[in-house]
Order: C-alpha cells, then sequence, then structure tokens
C-alpha cells in the first residue's frame, strides 16, 4: 500500500476502471513485451479533502484482458447487490466479475434515462435479436441504462479482414442468469473503434474513435437510435 497525490499504479496493459471515491482497477500483468498470464486488479480509495490517495492489489487475479471496459451492474435473484463486471479484451464471451457487493454497500446515483431504458426493453422483448455475446472483442464502448450494459462497435480477432464493428449488444441483468442480445448494424458510417458511448439527456451519444480503416480518426458525434 502507497500514499501519494498522484495515481501510479506500475505497469498496467490495457487497463480499465470504475468510479468516483473508490475505484476498481483492472488490468494486466506486466509491459508491451511481457507475457500476460493474468490480470491484477487494484482498489483505489480517493479522499478529496486532503487530496491523498492509498491503493492496494486485491488477492485474486482476473483473465489477461486488453482493450475491455467495466460496468457496474445491479445482480437480480434472491440476493440483490450489485456487480463489477469486465466485457471484451479476451476470447471468452461471458464477462467476469472483478468486484461484488451486498445490497445497500453501493450508493449510486444512476443517470434518469426512462425513454431509453423504456427502448432497450422493447428491443430486447421484440425477438429481433440474436441471443449470443460478442467474442474476442475489444476497444469497444460500454454504457450502462438501468439494468442494462449496451456495448457497441470495437475490434474482433474472429476474423482477418473487417475487423471493425458497429455490432450492438445488450446485456440484460433482470433476470438470473443475464441473457445477451446481438443486434447487426448495417450502416457502415457507423463502424468504431477506440470510441466511447456517452448517456446524456435520455439519450446515447457515440463519440471519438476511429473509423472503418481503423486509422482515420472520425470528427463526428451521432446519436445511436434504437428502433423497434
Amino acid at each position: 500500500m502507497r500514499m501519494g497525490t498522484l495515481m501510479e499504479i506500475g505497469l498496467l496493459s490495457g487497463d480499465n476502471s470504475s468510479r468516483y471515491r473508490e475505484l476498481r482497477v483492472s488490468g494486466r500483468e506486466g509491459g508491451t513485451r511481457t507475457q500476460r498470464r493474468y490480470g491484477s486488479i487494484y482498489t483505489l480509495k480517493l479522499d478529496p479533502s486532503t487530496r491523498t490517495y492509498c491503493y492496494e492489489e486485491e488477492g485474486y487475479h482476473t483473465v489477461s484482458r486488453s482493450g475491455h471496459c467495466a460496468a457496474l451492474l445491479p445482480t437480480a435473484g434472491p440476493h440483490p447487490g450489485h456487480q463489477l463486471l469486465l466485457f471484451g479484451g479476451c476470447n471468452s464471451v461471458e464477462p467476469e466479475v472483478a468486484g461484488q457487493w451486498s445490497h445497500g454497500k453501493i450508493k449510486e446515483e444512476p443517470p434518469l434515462a426512462p425513454r431509453l431504458m423504456e427502448q432497450l426493453a422493447r428491443l430486447v422483448s421484440s425477438g429481433q435479436g440474436l441471443q449470443q455475446g460478442p467474442q474476442s472483442l475489444r476497444h469497444h464502448s460500454c454504457s450502462v441504462v438501468g439494468p442494462f450494459a449496451v456495448l457497441f462497435g470495437g475490434e474482433t480477432l474472429t476474423r482477418a479482414r473487417d475487423t471493425i464493428c458497429n455490432d450492438l449488444y445488450i446485456y440484460d441483468t433482470r433476470k438470473s442468469p443475464p441473457l445477451w442480445l446481438h443486434f447487426p448494424c448495417t450502416d457502415r458510417t457507423l463502424k468504431r473503434v477506440g470510441h466511447r458511448t456517452c448517456l446524456w439527456n435520455d439519450q446515447l451519444y457515440l463519440v471519438g474513435g476511429f473509423g472503418e480503416d481503423g486509422k482515420t480518426a472520425s470528427p463526428q458525434v451521432c446519436i445511436l437510435e434504437l428502433f423497434v
């Protein structure tokens, strides 16, 4: 454990974190030329009043991941609570638990997005999606909208050409076990990698990243409209 005023967590490659006062950071061991056997989990605690922090490595490891994302989601079933899930960055389709808290331990203020939540619920129940999750996907985006994790775009390692994606994946946690749904997109101009989706004013905005060739930065800001 260390104390300091700057966040400095050794050599983490392809790391990702949750937010705000207490953060859980996930990254894999070593630098760019080191064999990656596993991913490490750190807990970082911030004290804004003193402008200090302390962090320590957790006693367990995750699968080695790069280009992944993290999402804090509610858990269904007889023992509700929250889980911090890691999506993508490896060959596995299913997310991995990087943290688990019982009911009342996590005090979150989820953004109000009633229209978008209703659209996602209708889209899930429409039967239009394929019941499959993303495999070998990295550098995608992930936004939490109520009980849904919405993943978009990224780079797939399952094919040699046309690797940049414009697919939409919804991870529905309302039931146990959670359900994956895949919605392919025909608009090639929405292919993105290294981008972000931002939830604002009850809409999902697609921001930044690189386009279809994976090299040209995209200056466009788009709204992801969900049609049922």
